[in-house]
């Protein structure tokens, strides 16, 4: 009886193992834009001239900074959480291209016209490219 019984548990625990932690691919991808960021952040500086235009993405909502990195002072930001872009009806990309359009009008106010635009190391699409379009479309040149 004991072998039959081990020959059931043998067989039964590989089908129950666990995978490793920090394995699974919401890891993987949340790691890998990490790297991207680092590379990109490598090459891209923002100086009082010509500041950092920042895009931080997340599930729900999109944020833009505009950023000195001589001081490291934000100098103006936008976010889907302010409650003019809450009231605004549409999609996630619409409420992006409405911060894209706060933040153009931000920075004009504050005397900024070019900036350099770091995408936080995703891609340049769907709504990362729509708040772009419209900070374009608001009159800052990047």
């Amino acid at each position: 009886m004991s072998e039959t019984t081990a020959t059931a548990n043998a067989s039964a625990s590989p089908t129950t193992k666990r995978k490793p932690v920090g394995k699974d691919i919401a890891t993987k991808r949340r790691l890998a834009r990490a790297k991207r960021h680092t590379r990109i952040r490598k090459k891209v500086f923002g100086t009082p001239e010509r500041p950092r235009l920042v895009v931080t993405r997340s599930l729900r909502n999109i944020r833009a900074q505009v950023i000195d990195d001589t001081k490291g002072h934000t100098l103006v930001s936008a976010s889907s959480l302010e409650a003019d872009v809450q009231a605004f009806e549409g999609d996630k990309k619409a409420k992006a291209t409405k911060v894209g359009e706060l933040i153009a009008a931000r920075a004009k106010n504050a005397g900024i016209e070019k900036v350099v635009f770091d995408r936080g190391g995703n891609a340049y699409h769907g709504r990362v490219a729509a708040l772009a379009d419209a900070a374009r479309d608001g009159g800052l040149e990047f």
